[in-house]
């Protein structure tokens, strides 16, 4: 069975990811600087995760509370702040300095892919599915929508926002998205 894993260097290696991403790129990042930064070695840090993409990864895009589902008591409502949060958790400086490489990992790494969508898995499948089956009962959401399509839809647009616009993504920008995602959903 083995020794149980010790979370104070999970905590480090997390946090000194965080740290060296947003003092550089994914592209300068090392898993030897990590280590280094983290007191630890990189056998540590490979029994611990497959690869620097999945290490990033799970250090800058942290399952907590800014992926719940919001409660507003409108769908509007619901949606602006599910776009207010991809816009602040996208827009830190790990995540501007990650996002590139993770990207392009994603696209030759399929096993990244799947972590991601499994790290993800109770949010986007068990929550977003019941928000969606609720709000198809009270007659908000046409029936169909999926949960996996409200997620691409709020992170695909932010993303791309953040792409094309930088420091230009306003509340304005996200009152009219929401609104556009609110009027494709609605029944």
């Amino acid at each position: 069975m083995g020794r149980p894993r010790n979370r104070a260097i999970d905590d480090a290696v997390l946090r000194a990811t965080v740290e060296l991403i947003s003092e550089s790129s994914y592209a300068e990042l090392s898993l030897d600087a990590i280590a280094a930064r983290a007191g630890t070695s990189k056998p540590a840090i490979y029994r611990r995760w497959r690869g620097k993409a999945h290490l990033v990864h799970e250090a800058v895009f942290p399952v907590d509370a800014t992926i719940e589902i919001p409660r507003t008591g409108s769908l509007h409502g619901d949606v602006r702040e599910m776009l207010r949060r991809t816009l602040a958790v996208l827009s830190t400086p790990a995540a501007r300095a990650a996002l590139p490489g993770l990207v392009g990992e994603m696209a030759s790494d399929p096993t990244l892919h799947a972590a991601l969508l499994e790290r993800f898995a109770d949010v986007l499948v068990r929550d977003l599915n019941n928000y969606l089956d609720s709000a198809v009962r009270r007659g908000e959401v046409r029936r169909g929508v999926t949960a996996v399509e409200l997620a691409e839809a709020v992170t695909g647009m932010t993303l791309l926002a953040l792409i094309t616009r930088g420091a230009n993504v306003d509340d304005a920008w996200i009152e009219r998205t929401a609104h556009l995602i609110t009027k494709g959903i609605s029944s």
